[in-house]
């Protein structure tokens, strides 16, 4: 019989009082069924909340020092534990291993980063023009903090979000996707082993429409930080802001690749490819469009499709799958219809396009990695966010028109473009509409210490990761001491 996981609140592990629990099943085999979860109601989404709101104090008081140094603990336990992660997180959301051995290589790095950052200072001491007068800036905690989190990066997301919202003195409340909670039950029991103090840190199971809805309105809670889909995010913002709250959104992308004359256009090709099929495309920073200049549009495609012939498919436990299941049936009858659409609209499939089932694809969620030629960049799938393996190839007369297709959609987190002409990368560097960009490198992928996010509908709030993490997770206190009156 599987397991049951409960939540964890206040250092304690206990039931939903629904009594009610959720299912978490391998994308790659139906059979497989990983455990039950807590179906959580808005009075255990209360429970977590009040209980992060009670720790609030003692942890704002706790040295930032001494948090940071529970961090570099967390990093070591990631560590000693890595290969546990790394196979639950195969299992849980059907990430080939070796990208999953790279999620906790990421989350160990951020926990570290965000350790150190304990021991650096938070605020300035600025000139007055009245040399009596100490005048200095101090950074506080909001307080309590909801993360809402997608199965895509199930350990990554969450530990990006709460390493600076620990370090700087929050205490927070997780919820994760329905889809993946295991990850972030192995998350919580990770937190309890190295006694982070009760309350700091606390793990909610449920519905987005309950449990996330919650997380929003609590009149308790100070931020929400969240990433998943467009819709939910504005929601999110339209909601927070009407409590007066701070929020920070990530949510869709539609990004580009432009692939100018010059290039090296093997190089480009096989970067293309591993942009938009690594996890079979399941990355809000993966490679949707190709936008070719020019006539080397016949020999470019030819080159795409080469590449991606030589992906195998199959579940992540297997070494050599790229093309992995996309996580669960909804997702899996979403893309196919996405694809049927597109040929609607007059694209042309040219390599993929069905799904995938007999033998070891029969009870996964598997479809095949799909170009599609001939699409106007106007068009459907064009434009909207399909968050699976599917790359659509659009052709541009110039540099310029490029440049306008690619702004041309509501996203704006990552961009990239092949060339060897320095003066163009440095143009499109100031153009592009993107948060992330990169010069002859793939869309997807970006280390911790660096600002992430994007513009226009991809992000809204402060950026995530590096340094720009302090500006969401606190509050700022301008201090005027006049030493004249002492």
């Amino acid at each position: 019989m599987s397991e049951m996981y409960k939540n964890y609140v206040n250092g304690e592990w206990i039931e939903s009082t629904s009594k009610e629990t959720i299912s978490s099943i391998n994308p790659a085999d139906s059979d497989d069924l990983i455990g039950y979860f807590q179906s959580s109601t808005i009075d255990d989404a209360d429970k977590g909340i009040d209980s992060a709101y009670l720790a609030k104090k003692t942890w704002e008081t706790t040295s930032q020092v001494e948090r940071g140094n529970y961090l570099l603990k967390a990093a070591k336990y990631l560590e000693k534990n890595s290969d546990k992660f790394a196979k639950s997180i195969t299992r849980e959301c059907g990430k080939a291993m070796l990208e999953s051995q790279g999620e906790v290589g990421r989350a160990v790095a951020l926990l570290q980063y965000y350790g150190i950052e304990g021991s650096n200072p938070v605020g300035d001491v600025v000139p007055s023009v009245n040399p009596k007068i100490l005048l200095y800036t101090k950074k506080i905690p909001l307080g309590v903090v909801s993360l809402i989190t997608p199965w895509n990066f199930p350990l990554a997301i969450p530990i990006w979000k709460m390493a600076p919202a620990l370090v700087y003195g929050n205490t927070v409340v997780l919820k994760p996707a329905s889809t993946t909670p295991l990850i972030a039950t192995l998350i919580a029991e990770m937190w309890d082993d190295i006694e982070l103090p009760k309350g700091v840190f606390n793990l909610v199971v449920g519905s987005g429409g309950t449990v996330g809805e919650r997380l929003i309105n609590n009149p308790k809670v100070n931020a929400v930080s969240f990433t998943g889909s467009t819709n939910t995010g504005k929601d999110i913002a339209v909601k927070s802001a009407k409590n007066g709250n701070k929020f920070q959104l990530e949510m869709g992308g539609k990004n580009p690749v432009i692939v100018l004359p010059d290039a090296d256009l093997n190089q480009a090709a096989e970067i293309t490819i591993s942009g938009a099929m690594k996890y079979s495309g399941q990355k809000c920073t993966a490679t949707s469009r190709v936008i070719v200049v020019g006539d080397i549009v016949d020999k470019f495609t030819e080159l795409l499709v080469q590449k991606t012939k030589s992906l195998s498919i199959g579940p992540g436990n297997d070494e050599k799958s790229i093309i992995v299941p996309v996580i669960d049936k909804s997702s899996l009858d979403n893309i196919e219809n996405m694809i049927n659409k597109a040929t609607k609209d007059g694209a042309k499939i040219i390599h993929g396009g069905n799904k995938i089932s007999g033998g070891i694809f029969e009870k996964g969620n598997f479809i095949e990695p799909t170009i599609l030629s001939n699409v106007e960049y106007d068009s459907f799938i064009a434009c909207e966010e399909v968050f699976g393996p599917v790359l659509s190839i659009i052709k541009a007369k110039d540099y310029d028109e490029a440049i306008d297709i690619a702004n041309s959609v509501e996203y704006g987190l990552s961009a990239s473009i092949f060339t060897k002409n320095l003066n163009l990368s440095m143009d499109f560097a100031e153009k592009i509409e993107a948060g992330v960009i990169k010069i002859n490198g793939e869309t997807a992928g970006l280390e911790p210490q660096v600002p992430f996010g994007g513009l226009k509908s991809s992000s809204s709030g402060n950026r995530e990761q590096g340094k720009a993490a302090i500006e969401f997770f606190t509050n700022t206190k301008t201090i005027y001491v006049d030493r004249s009156a002492t």
